[in-house]
Formats: structure tokens, C-alpha cells, sequence
């Protein structure tokens, strides 16, 4: 069995994070362990973008990961970029141990000013689906039910389904 472990790091709402662990727990049927860490970002931070890379926080991580037996997935209240996008919501290595989520752009007051956190709980536990997906090894899905769709916005986001696809979980074996 396989042991997904959530790092918030420098998380500011501890309350916020059981809440979306408990909704991921309805759709992982792995062991959930939560290791909060300190780390400063600061290696990570573009000043000409005003955001952070993402890639280097996942390279940042992969010692912490090194003796865990299954996914570590960090979750951030930063925003993230790679080169090539804007944003991105997350970044993971495919077929690897470790993932990243930021909540930054998940927050609906981000766009709108109003605050839901029911919304965000959802576009939260569907990032961390998506990312853990690709670290079990798949790639994006055509299929807008599917969790593993692509999201290059946040609609799309809150159009896709909150599962991964019935083709998805035979390739993962869930």
C-alpha cells in the first residue's frame, strides 16, 4: 500500500489543511501523512516575475522524500510559475515521488474578492489528484469528468471532474 504524504510549508491555516485531507481521504484509497515543514522560499523566488519556481522547490524537496515509501505532495500559499506558463496551480514529476499545489490562484477571492472555502477545498483536493496522478505515471486525460484533465484556467479547473476517469484509475490500479 501506498503512503501519500501532505507538506503544507509554511502554511498559515492548519484547519483549512484537515479539511482538505479529510475530502482527499474519499478519493485516495491510500494511508494520508501530514508533515508540515518550515522552509524558507526564498531560492525559489523570481523578482522580475513576483512568483516562485516551482521546479525548484520540487528539486528543494526530493531529500525529504528520499526515505518515504510512497508520494510527497507539498502544499504552498505562494504562487508558482515555470518558464514556459504564466502560472501553474502545480507542478510534478511524472512517475516520480514528488508534487507541488499552490492555494494561491485555487482561492476564489483571488479573482473575485469573495471569499468560499467550499470552493476551495474542491479545487484543492482536484490539484492534489491531478499532480498525484501524474506521479503515479499518467499523463493529461481528454476527458473533462476526468481529474487528470488539463487546467489552464481556473474555470477549467471547476469544470472538470473531481475523480480521476474509470481508464485513469485501471492505469493506476485504483
Amino acid at each position: 500500500m501506498s503512503v501519500i504524504t501532505i507538506a503544507p510549508i509554511n502554511f498559515s491555516n492548519p484547519e483549512l489543511i484537515d479539511k482538505i485531507i479529510s475530502e482527499l481521504k474519499k478519493y485516495l484509497p491510500y494511508k494520508i501523512n501530514l508533515q508540515p515543514l518550515q522552509i524558507n522560499l526564498n531560492f525559489a523566488y523570481s523578482v522580475e516575475r513576483g512568483q516562485y519556481y516551482s521546479t525548484k522547490i520540487i528539486q528543494h524537496l526530493l531529500p525529504f522524500a528520499e526515505n518515504i515509501n510512497g508520494k510527497f505532495l507539498a502544499l504552498v500559499e505562494v504562487d508558482l510559475f515555470i518558464p514556459v506558463f504564466t502560472y501553474v496551480f502545480g507542478e510534478a514529476q511524472l512517475n516520480g515521488k514528488v508534487s507541488i499545489v499552490s492555494l494561491t490562484r485555487l482561492h476564489e477571492e483571488f479573482y473575485s474578492g469573495i471569499s468560499d472555502e467550499k470552493l476551495l477545498i474542491e479545487r484543492s483536493v482536484k490539484e492534489i489528484l491531478h499532480e498525484l496522478g501524474h506521479n503515479f505515471g499518467l499523463i493529461h486525460c481528454k476527458d473533462w469528468d476526468c481529474v487528470m484533465h488539463s487546467s489552464l484556467g481556473i474555470e477549467e479547473v471547476d469544470i472538470k471532474g473531481i475523480d480521476y476517469c474509470s481508464n485513469c484509475k485501471r492505469l493506476i490500479r485504483l
